[in-house]
């Protein structure tokens, strides 16, 4: 048999983050009633006049140039014809010939190689609205909620061999949109949308082969299982001397396969023309550099970031970077920790753990973001769901020093954090009325040491005896003795130096 290599290129829908759509004032809430968002232009009456939506412009453009794509300062809206019954003026206003962004290319990591994946185009254009198919109904409805809502479209060259390659461009794409803010990435409400290409082409063949586009994937697993299946179904139609057809297939998750939804349309099937009702879009470079100096910094930099020059492990950075929320109570609380005198190394690792192991524990506890970077002050909390209190960097920083200087112990540091969450009151006033405090003189740990051996000889003749597993017993016997005030490192240390003397 034959062997084949597949190719892969992706096709992105991302909605944006904007409150009304592209061309009127409607809103973009996803979930409403049917049909509560529309007006007389989605909604494709005669005689109504699109207007465009700056907003939407700006996050094209910002998102445009994290993807190292060429800004278009010239740019245009085309009209792209087609029949569907939820598209309500028969067209879908998208760019064609001179779309906002070009040329571009975006990094990924697969099978532990870095490897570009190059962008042809990344342009705007409205989404339609949603044909809905009730079981035990006697026809389909149409919701034009959704027709209208920006949509960003980007196209990557078929730089893609595998499964793992796709997924990993994918979240890539996905951090990029999320951590500009210009699209939630919420694949099951269809925020993000993925339609790979993909075709095989003999080992060695420099011409494509026929491309299969597939829809309704709204996963990262299914966009792996999906490519999976079509690579094997191709693979087997090629071996049985059949020819794969251009076709649009539909990722049924149920069975687990792909399905013929229509033939694959041309670009000269839409019959595109510039539309008349919209003039030219002309950015400015002024405009272009005021997006381009508030944008943020991305996960992937902050992430390197973290590596070099706090100490945290791949691990751990991947989960502190994983949303901008978090990234930004990490950095804010590092801020205070540099001000307090600690080193990015001597305090990273502990502050990353913190909010990755014991905060997000809580948080999966109560079902509610514990971290807010709004807050300011060192008490100041706000209510939560189920009675949780969020914390400042501020309040978190105070928890974490106390943590780190051994003034409080492990365990009784993980209970003033739920304290914390549960009341709103700071680390600093929880362990001070508790007396909480852990114990460090050497003079009152030695006194309780030496109860503790003088009540249990047997154990201490074990250790002498070279029973060295003993001394944990004795150890716990001293901080429950202290009422687990007792600072742990010295317990040890003492303990050993008495026990041998």
């Amino acid at each position: 048999m034959a062997a084949y290599e597949t190719v892969i290129g992706l096709e992105v829908h991302a909605q944006l983050r904007t409150q009304s759509k592209m061309f009127c004032a409607c809103g973009t809430v996803f979930g409403l009633p049917a049909n509560t968002q529309t007006c007389p232009i989605c909604l494709g009456m005669p005689g109504t006049l699109p207007v465009v939506n700056k907003k939407a412009i700006e996050m094209a453009i910002r998102a445009g140039l994290a993807l190292h794509c060429t800004i278009n300062s010239k740019n245009r809206f085309a009209r792209k014809n087609y029949f569907y019954p939820d598209l309500p003026k028969g067209y879908q206003i998208s760019q064609y010939e001179s779309p906002i962004c070009e040329n571009g290319w975006v990094e990924i990591v697969a099978g532990n190689e870095k490897m570009k994946i190059r962008i042809k185009r990344a342009h705007l254009e409205e989404d339609a609205g949603k044909n809905v198919h009730e079981t035990g109904t006697s026809g389909s409805r149409v919701d034009l909620n959704r027709a209208g809502t920006p949509l960003l479209e980007i196209v990557t060259e078929p730089d893609m061999r595998s499964a793992e390659e796709v997924v990993s461009c994918l979240k890539m794409l996905r951090d990029v949109l999320v951590y500009l803010d210009v699209c939630d990435g919420n694949m099951e409400e269809g925020s993000l949308r993925c339609e790979p290409n993909l075709s095989l082409r003999a080992v060695g063949a420099k011409e494509f082969g026929t491309k299969v586009e597939m829809k309704n994937i709204n996963s990262f697993k299914f966009v792996k299982d999906a490519i999976e299946y079509e690579v094997k179904r191709q693979t087997k139609v090629l071996n049985e001397g059949g020819k794969i057809h251009q076709e649009t297939r539909l990722w049924d998750t149920d069975r687990g396969e792909t399905a013929v939804m229509r033939s694959k349309e041309e670009a000269h099937d839409y019959r595109y023309f510039p539309d008349p009702d919209l003039v030219p879009l002309e950015i400015s470079e002024d405009w272009i550099g005021e997006i381009r100096a508030t944008s943020p910094e991305l996960r992937a930099a902050k992430l390197t970031k973290y590596q070099q020059q706090m100490g945290l492990t791949v691990a751990t950075g991947t989960a502190v970077s994983a949303n901008v929320e978090t990234a930004t109570f990490f950095e804010k609380t590092m801020e205070l920790a540099r001000v307090a005198g600690y080193s990015e190394t001597e305090i990273g690792p502990e502050v990353a753990n913190a909010i990755v192991v014991d905060l997000r524990g809580l948080e999966n506890k109560v079902g509610y973001p514990l971290t807010n970077t709004t807050i300011v002050g060192t008490t100041a909390a706000v209510g939560g769901a189920k009675g949780a209190h969020q914390l400042s960097p501020e309040g978190f920083f105070i928890w974490v020093d106390l943590k780190h200087k051994g003034e409080i112990s492990g365990p009784t540091a993980k209970a003033v954090l739920e304290k914390m969450v549960a009341t709103g009151t700071s680390a600093s006033e929880i362990v001070s009325k508790e007396g909480l405090a852990q114990v460090s003189d050497e003079g009152a740990i030695a006194k309780i040491i030496d109860e503790v051996i003088a009540k249990n000889p047997t154990q201490v003749q074990q250790y002498r005896s070279g029973k060295e597993a003993v001394l944990g017993f004795l150890v716990g016997q001293v901080m429950k003795a202290s009422g687990g005030k007792a600072n742990p490192g010295k317990v040890n240390e003492l303990l050993k130096g008495k026990l041998t003397s």
